[in-house]
């Protein structure tokens, strides 16, 4: 049995040791935002928070977590980060197939954490590793500017997309 801490309620799993948690969290313990995109952490999707750092988790053995507290979408709006994220989200209207946003959405809550009034540079580190198909990427930065500052953020007063040009 392995004991984990999720969304601030314990749980025992009885899983093999090298289980990715992604699995853990969707298979085992039923919580299914966090979604399966390319199982090598490069597209973002999986992203949860392990004591508030943003993680891949379909790479992340479930015996790797130890006594760290797992936060996933189900549990971020508990955080002041992730209650702002979440909003501005909503008020910018970033999705539109949402497939990533899960993930999109905790890498940007840890940014907001860490860094409250983060800059360009700053968000464009922080959110180099997620993929958005559909390419919300103003979207994504209007949102997180908005977020970090409590004001809603014009969409032509943003620089460059996040992740590059598109080709």
């Amino acid at each position: 049995m392995i004991d984990l801490q999720i969304n601030g309620k314990p749980h025992s799993v009885d899983v093999p040791k090298d289980m990715p948690l992604l699995w853990v969290l969707r298979d085992v313990v039923g919580l299914t935002g966090t979604k399966f995109g390319c199982g090598i952490a490069q597209c973002g999707a999986c992203t949860v928070h392990l004591d508030g750092q943003a993680v891949r988790s379909c790479v992340l053995p479930v015996a790797a977590v130890g006594a760290k507290a797992i936060t996933t979408i189900e549990g971020v709006a508990e955080t002041a980060s992730g209650k702002q994220v979440q909003k501005a989200w909503l008020d910018v209207d970033v999705v539109q197939c949402g497939y990533c946003q899960s993930g999109q959405i905790m890498s940007a809550a840890a940014l907001i954490q860490r860094n409250p009034n983060p800059s360009d540079a700053d968000i464009d580190v922080a959110m180099s590793g997620n993929v958005c198909r559909c390419a919300t990427y103003v979207r994504i930065r209007a949102a997180i500017k908005q977020a970090a500052g409590g004001k809603p953020e014009a969409l032509q007063s943003i620089g460059p997309a996040i992740g590059g040009s598109a080709s």
